[in-house]
């Protein structure tokens, strides 16, 4: 559904996933990535916002190197520069701005794991950003700009997370009220990180995954349209 593109960003250009939607116009969503990289699994979730009635754009953080293995993905995590992604992911802003089939001019993200703390230090620092959607996001001496938050934010969180655990969880829930943010968090008991991402079987959980979505639309028409 969706094409590869390129966009201006850090003084060159990134690649990136986009996809349409068939009304030909909407609001943008950037699409944060996994650990894993721009798999084929995030470029579904961007064709799923498309048929949503988005137009969906998720840069490729990792140049083209994706991963299976833990290890390895751990080790592109940790690689990256958190100051040029924050550049990519600006040009992925200003690029769905600047394209013709956003309309309106509005901009929510979203991440995955890695991508949904990315979506949130994203929203931080960017006041186009309209509306922010964190799943289980978590990267480790990553600190969004919680102060300088304008998005109201939806973060959707498992309770049987090892990685982003549920008293990390309550730790930001009380930053963003402290700080007066729109914030709806939402915890789903007895599911495990990634429940979301439908080619892990392991983890996998269909009815957190659907209510999930449901919740993201929702909140997305609210803050969009």
């Amino acid at each position: 559904m969706g094409e590869m593109v390129k966009f201006p960003s850090n003084g060159g250009f990134t690649d990136g996933y986009l996809a349409l939607p068939e009304s030909g116009k909407g609001p943008g969503v950037v699409v944060l990535q996994e650990w894993w990289g721009l798999v084929p699994h995030i470029k579904d979730v961007v064709d799923r916002f498309a048929r949503a009635g988005y137009v969906a754009l998720a840069p490729d953080l990792y140049h083209g190197e994706t991963t299976a293995s833990p290890d390895r993905a751990g080790k592109l995590m940790m690689s990256l520069r958190i100051d040029e992604a924050e550049k990519e992911m600006r040009g992925a802003i200003d690029f769905l701005l600047g394209h013709e089939a956003v309309e309106p001019k509005k901009i929510g993200t979203v991440g995955f794991c890695m991508g949904g703390l990315l979506s949130l230090y994203t929203a931080s620092k960017n006041p186009q950003v309209n509306a922010c959607v964190i799943f289980y996001g978590g990267f480790p001496g990553v600190e969004p700009d919680l102060p300088n938050l304008q998005a109201p934010v939806l973060g959707l969180y498992a309770e049987k997370d090892g990685f982003v655990t549920v008293d990390s969880v309550k730790k930001l829930q009380e930053q963003l009220a402290s700080l007066g943010k729109q914030a709806e968090i939402k915890i789903y008991p007895d599911v495990d990180h990634a429940f979301f991402n439908d080619t892990r079987t392991e983890v996998y959980n269909k009815e957190a995954a659907e209510d999930a979505w449901q919740r993201v639309t929702t909140f997305y028409k609210a803050n969009l349209f």
